[in-house]
Parts: structure tokens; C-alpha cells; sequence
């Protein structure tokens, strides 16, 4: 592979290299760039850094150290004596190429430029503003970690490697952005995942061609996954280390992004999406009976309201024991209108509740649901079976683990009602038909969506539905095409 060509190459002439710097990074032009200049052992230094990513105590000592020096001490060759005797750091490198030191400047480490050098010793002593490790609050847990991914990318890799301390864990690092210079990270087990999806991922991440990343992981998965009008997110987000290394012991390749708490898990299928941690923090029993319940919520939660109102509509269709699904008495607005309505005020409180602070989210929500809600019934807007059945079907969204999917599940269940609406039978069979081949065209990396389902696979699709016991887990998704089948 070609090297990058330099462009701006560190010159032998001590002001050129400060005059580049100081012009290109806007000295006195951003008050937190900061340009200090010092003579130390009879040769014109100057250090380069932005203010608040440098740990002022190292930078203070190292200073104090340069202070002392002889310029005998530097002779014969000062490079090699200022990084290997005089400057008793661990992170500290050396750069020719201007350009490179100018965007590592602005990552955080420290440029120093010393009189008769042709090359910059850059220290890394930075530091972000970082707040300490939270449990996520999508994905709680009654027992197990409390830690949580944070904005820190070095933090993050750290959180795993506590949990994958295995000696062919890669952590491989990517700069994505013309201008923004993210860090990413590309992580995987090297004995264990695929080289051709591990491939696949890296080419996708380093063909990005943006200036920035505004929303950073979500930039990430819409450039490398692409299928913009597919609502089935194709990645699975986490923010819990302990989620993210049970998927890179499977032999999944996992994406970090500076800046962002989520981490991304590739390939997924949709059955990935449907588990949670909770049910691993259990005994076996219990964790297959909530992974069951949560699969029938679900369920519920995608197509109760699209049947009921089918039945609602066709009375034929149900027989005589049956008719007490149906509607007793109308309201004032057709039922198709009172769903739409609904569900557009479930989404509106939702957004409310988001931007409401947490101290009166509550009073918000009682408000809102109890107050407006009993109001509207008792005016004849909506009926009791309309308020019903849209309580249960929110509570199979919101039972989802994934909130990606279930935003794509109430889409979908929407979409399901307005052509059974307008269509009734034949629209409810032509609209599941389409979501199933919607989804079984989908692939993930070349990995089958409803896999392992379709294609079906007895032993994996048992352990979709079950939570089988630890012991007895002892193979790696076979879709997965992982080097080391066995656990």
C-alpha cells in the first residue's frame, strides 16, 4: 500500500514550523489554542496545544524537567535524547509531516517544536471532560453491571478489554471526517470472526466521504448500512460492555465512536433486537418465560390493533363465542380516525415527555393520559375499546429492548392499519405478506435478516426462542461463519 504523500513536511527551519503552526491552527484567533513559547538548554522551543484537553500537571512537570537542562545534555543528537532520557513519558511519538501534526493538535495531544529539529515530539497527555460511567437507561437491569459506555472512545475500549482480556481482541483505529477527524475504533476477536465480514466492515467505514459526523454512530450506520427507506435498523446500539463483549465472544465486529456512549453490533438479525441482558441475569427458567413474554408482547404490539379493527369491521369474521371483541357502541369519530388520533397523541407525549424536565415528566404523563383520556371518552370522541387496545399495543412497543425496532414496529403496525383500513381482509394479508418479504429480503452484511428462522435452523432458532442454559451454549451462530465454531 502506497504511502500518503506529504504535502507540508516539517521543515529544518525552526520559524517556518512555527509560522504553519500558528497560522493554520488560529493562534489568537480560538482563545483555547495556545501557543507557548520557551527556551530551554540554549534552543527556542515552543509547545502547541488546546486548552482543556491537556492534564496541566503532567505538562507542568515535563516543563520543569526541559527547564533544567544543560545544552550539553542534548549533544549529540538532540531527537533522541529529549524522547528517550529527558522527556520520561509513556505516549510520545515523533511527526515530519505537518498536516499530521496539526490534526493531532487538535485531537488533543501536545506539539513541541525545538530549535535545530526536523521533526515534532508529539505528547499525548490529553484529557476529554468525561462524565463517569452510568447504567444505561435503556438498558437497565435488576442485577449485573452498573457501568455504561461513556463519550470517551479510550474509556469504552478499556470497559471491554476488562471483560475480553484475550490476547487476539483487536482494537483498530480509523479517522473518519475531512474536517471533523472522528476516532473510530473497529474491534474484534481475531481467532473467532469472520476476515471477510471483518473486511466487509473496515471497507465500509473507510469509504465514508463526509466532512463530519453531526450525529456520530447513527452517521456511521446510515453510510455503512445504506437502505434508507428500510425502518429495520440493520446494526444494534448498546451503551453496556458486558452486552458488547457477549457479542464479540459470538464473533461479531463491534464499532466505537468517539463522542457517542452506543456502540455499534454487526452484523444483527432481527432476533438480536428482541433479547436483553435481564434475561441472562436470571435462572434459566425465568429468563426463557420473560424472553417468551417479551416476544408475545411484541407480537401484540405490532399487530392487535390492525386484527382487532379487521374484526371490529367484518363482525363475520368472528364466530358466535367471539362477539364480545367487537364494538358495542360508536363514537363520534369513525374508529380508523380515533386509532390515527391516538396514535399520533402517544407520539406527541412521547416527544413531550422527552423535552419535559424528569421532576415533572410524571405530572406530565398523568396529565396527559388520565385527564385528557377519561375527558375524551366521556365527550363520545373515543370509545373504551379504542383506549384499550391502543394501552396494550403501546405496552408492546415500550416492552421492545431495541428502540429502533419498535419505532420500525409502530411504523409498520400503522401502515398495517391504514390498508386494512381502506382494504379490510385482502389488505391485512397484503400488507403482512409484504412485511415478510421486506424483511426476509434484508440482509445485514450478507447475513439473512430472519435468520434463523429463514433460513431456518433448528438449533439456533431454539435458542432464539428459549434462553437455553449457559453450559449447554456451547457453539457460535453458525451464520456468523466464525473461525472457532465452539465456545
Amino acid at each position: 500500500m502506497s504511502q500518503k504523500k506529504i504535502i507540508h513536511p516539517v521543515s529544518h527551519s525552526f520559524e517556518k514550523n512555527i509560522d504553519f503552526l500558528h497560522k493554520e491552527l488560529g493562534v489568537g484567533k480560538s482563545f483555547d489554542v495556545i501557543q507557548l513559547d520557551l527556551d530551554y538548554a540554549g534552543r527556542k522551543m515552543a509547545m502547541f496545544l488546546i486548552d482543556g484537553f491537556v492534564k496541566d500537571d503532567i505538562l507542568h512537570y515535563l516543563m520543569k524537567l526541559l527547564s533544567r537542562l544543560e545544552p550539553e545534555q542534548l549533544d549529540p543528537d538532540p531527537l533522541e535524547k529529549l524522547m528517550k532520557v529527558h522527556i520520561p513519558y509513556v505516549e510520545i511519538d515523533r511527526q515530519n509531516d505537518l498536516d499530521v501534526v496539526m490534526d493531532l493538535v487538535l485531537a488533543g495531544p501536545t506539539a513541541l517544536v525545538v530549535e535545530g529539529i526536523s521533526e515534532i515530539i508529539m505528547i499525548d497527555a490529553r484529557t476529554y471532560p468525561v462524565r463517569g460511567p452510568q447504567e444505561p437507561d435503556l438498558e437497565r437491569v435488576t442485577r449485573g453491571a452498573r457501568d455504561g459506555f461513556v463519550e470517551t472512545i479510550v474509556f469504552n475500549t478499556s470497559l471491554t478489554r476488562r471483560r475480553v482480556r484475550d490476547k487476539t481482541l483487536r482494537m483498530e483505529y480509523m479517522q473518519v471526517g475531512r474536517r471533523s477527524k472522528t476516532d473510530i475504533c473497529i474491534s474484534y476477536i481475531e481467532d473467532i470472526a469472520d476476515p471477510e465480514i471483518v473486511k466487509r466492515i473496515k471497507e465500509s467505514v473507510s469509504n465514508i466521504d463526509t466532512d463530519g459526523l453531526p450525529m456520530g454512530e447513527k452517521t456511521i450506520e446510515e453510510f455503512i448500512c445504506g437502505r434508507h427507506l428500510n425502518p429495520y435498523p440493520l446494526v444494534r446500539y448498546t451503551e453496556r460492555p458486558d452486552t458488547a463483549a457477549i457479542h464479540l465472544y459470538e464473533g461479531h465486529v463491534l464499532i466505537y465512536v468517539d463522542g457517542s456512549p452506543s456502540v455499534l453490533i454487526t452484523p444483527t438479525t432481527f432476533w438480536h433486537h428482541l433479547q436483553h441482558a435481564e434475561e441472562y441475569r436470571q435462572k434459566p427458567l425465568v429468563g426463557a418465560y420473560l424472553r417468551l413474554v417479551r416476544f408475545i408482547a411484541v407480537w401484540i404490539g405490532i399487530f392487535i390493533l390492525p386484527l382487532w379493527y379487521l374484526f371490529a369491521t367484518n363482525p363475520r369474521l368472528l364466530g358466535s363465542n367471539m362477539q364480545f371483541i367487537g364494538v358495542d357502541q360508536g363514537g363520534t369519530l369513525p374508529l380508523f380516525v380515533q386509532f390515527l388520533l391516538i396514535e399520533i397523541g402517544i407520539d406527541i407525549l412521547r416527544m413531550a415527555t422527552i423535552h419535559t424536565p424528569t421532576s415533572l415528566a410524571t405530572a406530565l404523563g398523568l396529565v396527559s393520559a388520565i385527564l385528557i383520556g377519561q375527558v375524551a371518552v366521556e365527550v363520545g370522541l373515543f370509545i373504551n375499546e379504542v383506549i384499550l387496545y391502543l394501552a396494550l399495543a403501546a405496552l408492546g412497543t415500550f416492552a421492545t429492548p431495541s428502540y429502533e425496532l419498535s419505532l420500525a414496529n409502530r411504523l409498520f403496525r400503522l401502515l398495517l392499519l391504514v390498508v386494512t383500513a381502506a382494504f379490510g381482509v385482502i389488505g391485512f394479508v397484503v400488507g403482512f405478506t409484504l412485511w415478510m418479504v421486506l424483511l426476509i429480503r434484508t440482509k445485514s452484511f450478507h447475513i439473512p435478516y430472519l435468520w434463523p428462522f429463514i433460513p431456518f435452523s433448528y438449533r439456533a432458532f431454539r435458542d432464539v426462542i428459549f434462553r437455553a442454559p449457559m453450559p449447554l451454549k456451547n457453539r457460535r451462530p453458525t451464520v456468523l461463519h466464525t473461525k472457532d465454531p465452539d465456545r
